[in-house]
């Protein structure tokens, strides 16, 4: 287990490690059994995202995805909570887009205040080591993220996507 963050071990799985890297930013770790073809697939295809994307104990329900993955293209997912009268929309655009090994993109619901977010498959025998970095513009901003409880869903949200990169191949 990583000693330098927060790790979460799950039932024979890879822990998910969330660091707090700097002020501004939030890394998380995550080894993955498959290849990274297969595990940027379950990243890029809203298919297969609607299907891990969210964490089940939240109670949050995918009600739309779209998501065209290249440089240049957007993204747009609407949440539906039995608490809220009103959908909540995440969306932003790709700034980057390598297949197999690296996608950025902004999160623009928040304004000015959202972070963009780096995610890196690189491959290692088989298994894929996930690396997402969000930045965000200011401390403040990635306080006010840890505070209201967005940053924690992580090491469930990556154990659904083991359970559905153990379906794909």
């Amino acid at each position: 287990m990583d000693a330098k963050g927060m790790s979460e071990p799950t039932s024979g799985k890879s822990p998910t490690t969330v660091e707090r890297a700097s002020e501004r930013e939030l890394v998380v770790t995550r080894t993955f059994n498959g290849p990274a073809r297969i595990v940027f697939e379950a990243w890029t295809r809203p298919e297969l995202l609607q299907r891990w994307w969210a964490p089940k104990s939240f109670g949050i329900s995918f009600i739309s995805c779209e998501a065209d993955v290249r440089t240049g293209g957007t993204y747009r997912f609407v949440f539906g909570h039995p608490a809220s009268e009103q959908p909540m929309a995440f969306f932003g655009r790709y700034i980057e887009v390598i297949p197999h090994s690296r996608l950025v993109w902004t999160n623009e619901e928040g304004g000015d205040g959202g972070a963009v977010t780096t995610v890196t498959f690189e491959e290692r025998a088989g298994q894929t080591v996930v690396t997402l970095h969000d930045l965000y513009p200011s401390k403040e901003a990635l306080d006010a993220a840890i505070a209201s409880g967005s940053t924690s869903g992580f090491s469930e949200t990556f154990e659904q996507l083991d359970e559905l990169l153990a379906t794909l191949g």
